[in-house]
């Protein structure tokens, strides 16, 4: 067999023929992980100026090594720099171009690691990253809500349960309810920081090095807060990237639960919010249209995050230790999750800034429905009567009501007194919706003093002065 014919692969020595050109298109990542490039560089950087720090390179080999890198990564900057296919992957397409640019000093670059702990650096930096700008993200949301919140405090609407008319509750309430979901999600991606900043590199295929490395130099290098325990585990590991992506996943159930309400509040059933004309469209034959589209995409792409996480909990699930080409597949969901989010959450950051709630509309809504049922029961405890026979006589006034067509507070006392003699006129105070909602005290209630003392907190979270 000719020299021609052999494997020219970077690791083809022991091969003895050319590598199938089906093969290499179906195997080759380069067309999505060359978004990795600026990581690959930093983690190359980094581990060369410890190789050089315990000998494996000279001065003038780790000089041509990052001045080599350095020139690279500005041609890929500039779109100047030639990805090939036959290469593979990023690490390939970039250690074969250097060592093309600066000879045997290039080929030494990959002393003391592996592809297997290399990907698992780059996907590490990568995310650290993308925790920063998600949470930096969610910040644009959740300043969103503060901000109407405070534009709307005081304001009425219903609220819900099973998508039925409950209790009333302040507007702000209810928009504050997001803030801590959003806060929650912005807790879970800081707390998933922690685990991914761990150095993997020297761990090299799986049994670590016998060359004299120091892990913990690179480990600083590169702004780690540690270096991973064990070399098996950190070669086939991707459990970081899954519970990434679930925290991704839980951001856009939260902005599919968003989507979903302003989709249901822009329609005319129930008329409570208008969404700027620039954030929808028309129908292509029904001129009257005014279609809630980036709510319903962004309901929609909860399909998508959901489906990353799902990929890649199915790619990991039967895999042996330790590195498998399985894991190859991981990066796509990952990139197409923050790729999702990252769009969803700031188109939604602006929706929100165009947002406007017809408050006469909402007010309105609960006036019927028998919002203040459960404020009846209440009143009734207060006056000595078992809550369960409390809610049983409010359950047959409801009744009585429904018969003839009228609300509560449309009662006359004496109707009310067969049911209970205990309901005497003080009664009228607590069927009020203005009442209901200010009798709501307790801890994380909808009074207005207890949401005023939530949107304190959550303006001071965000840095709004008042």
């Amino acid at each position: 067999m000719s020299s021609e014919q052999k494997s020219s692969k970077l690791w083809g020595g022991r091969f003895g023929e050319a590598t199938a050109a089906s093969v290499e298109a179906f195997s080759a990542s380069i067309d999505y992980d060359s978004r990795l490039y600026r990581y690959d560089i930093a983690g190359s950087r980094a581990h060369a100026t410890m190789l050089a720090a315990n000998g494996l390179l000279s001065r003038d080999e780790l000089k041509a090594i990052i001045d080599g890198l350095t020139q690279i990564e500005q041609e890929i900057d500039r779109g100047q720099f030639e990805f090939r296919q036959d290469l593979e992957d990023i690490h390939m397409n970039i250690e074969k171009a250097l060592a093309d640019r600066i000879g045997p000093a290039g080929a030494k670059l990959h002393s003391a690691r592996s592809r297997n702990d290399q990907i698992a650096l780059d996907l590490k930096l990568y995310l650290r990253d993308q925790c920063d700008s998600l949470v930096q993200l969610l910040d644009g949301v959740r300043r969103g809500f503060t901000q109407l919140a405070r534009a709307y405090l005081g304001d009425l609407m219903p609220g819900y349960t099973h998508m039925q008319r409950a209790q009333p509750v302040l507007i702000s309430h209810h928009l504050l309810a997001y803030f801590e979901m959003f806060s929650r999600d912005r807790e879970r991606l800081l707390d998933c920081r922690k685990r991914i900043n761990i150095c993997p590199l020297g761990a090299a295929a799986l049994a670590g090095t016998g060359l004299p490395i120091d892990r913990e130099q690179v480990a600083e290098l590169l702004g780690f807060d540690g270096v991973t325990a064990n070399s098996m585990d950190t070669s086939g590991d991707r459990d970081f990237a899954i519970e990434f992506v679930s925290c991704c996943a839980q951001v856009q159930l939260h902005l599919s639960r968003l989507a979903e309400e302003l989709v249901l509040w822009a329609g005319s059933e129930f008329g409570f919010v208008t969404i700027a004309d620039r954030f929808c469209t028309g129908s292509s034959i029904m001129p009257q249209k005014k279609n809630p589209d980036i709510a319903e995409l962004v309901r929609g792409k909860s399909g998508r995050v959901v489906g990353s996480l799902v990929t890649l909990m199915t790619l990991m699930k039967g895999l042996p230790l330790t590195y498998n080409r399985d894991l190859q597949e991981d990066k796509e969901p990952v990139f197409d999750a923050v790729d999702t989010v990252s769009a969803s959450l700031a188109i939604v950051a602006e929706l929100l800034d165009n947002l406007q709630f017809n408050t006469d509309r909402m007010r309105s809504a609960t006036q019927r429905g028998f919002m203040t049922a459960t404020d009846l029961a209440d009143y009734l405890v207060l006056k000595d009567v078992p809550f369960r026979e409390a809610h049983g006589i409010v359950g047959r006034i409801v009744g009585y009501c429904i018969e003839r067509g009228c609300e509560l507070g449309e009662l006359k006392l004496a109707e009310m007194r067969k049911f209970s003699p205990a309901i005497a006129k003080d009664v009228y105070e607590v069927l009020s919706v203005d009442g209901s909602v200010e009798s709501r005290i307790s801890i994380g209630g909808t009074s207005l003093q207890r949401v005023e003392e939530a949107l304190h907190a959550a303006e001071n979270q965000m840095g709004i002065a008042r």
